[in-house]
C-alpha cells in the first residue's frame, strides 16, 4: 500500500478561522488586507521622501537625492506622485545660473503621515499583544 503524503491527506483539524480564533487587523479605510494603509505613503522611497520632509522645513532635490541614496530618475517619479496627492509642495528656481527644485510637505501631507503613523503604531500594538 502506497503512503500518502500530509499534504495529500484532508485537514482533521479546524482552520483558525473556523474556530473563531482570527483577530481582526485595526480597521481603518484602506485596502488590500491592511485596512487604513495609505499605499501612497506605504512605498519604500515616498515614506522616504514624506519622513524627510516631516522633519526638515524643506529640502532640495539634491539634497533627498543624497539623503535617500537614489537616482536622479527614481526621486523625480516618487516626488511627481506626493506631488498629484498634493502631499508636499515643489518649487522650481534659479540660485544664479543654477537651476534648483526645493520640496516642502504640505498640510495635507502632513496628515496623511500621522495617520498613516497610527495605523502602523495600531498594527505593532496588536501584532506584540498577541
Amino acid at each position: 500500500m502506497a503512503r500518502q503524503s500530509a499534504l495529500s491527506q484532508p485537514a482533521a483539524r479546524k482552520t483558525r478561522a473556523e474556530a473563531g480564533e482570527l483577530r481582526e487587523v485595526p480597521s481603518g479605510a484602506g485596502q488590500s488586507g491592511a485596512p487604513g494603509l495609505d499605499r501612497l505613503i506605504h512605498e519604500r522611497m515616498r515614506l522616504g521622501i514624506v519622513s524627510a520632509l516631516a522633519v526638515n522645513d524643506t529640502l532640495t532635490f539634491r539634497d533627498l537625492k543624497k539623503l535617500l541614496k537614489t537616482t536622479d530618475g527614481n526621486l523625480s517619479v516618487h516626488a511627481r506622485k506626493l506631488e498629484e496627492a498634493r502631499y508636499i509642495a515643489c518649487a522650481k528656481y534659479f540660485d544664479g545660473r543654477l537651476p534648483k527644485t526645493e520640496y516642502r510637505l504640505t498640510p495635507e501631507g502632513r496628515r496623511a503621515l500621522e495617520r498613516y503613523l497610527d495605523h502602523m503604531e495600531a498594527l505593532i500594538r496588536a501584532t506584540r499583544d498577541r
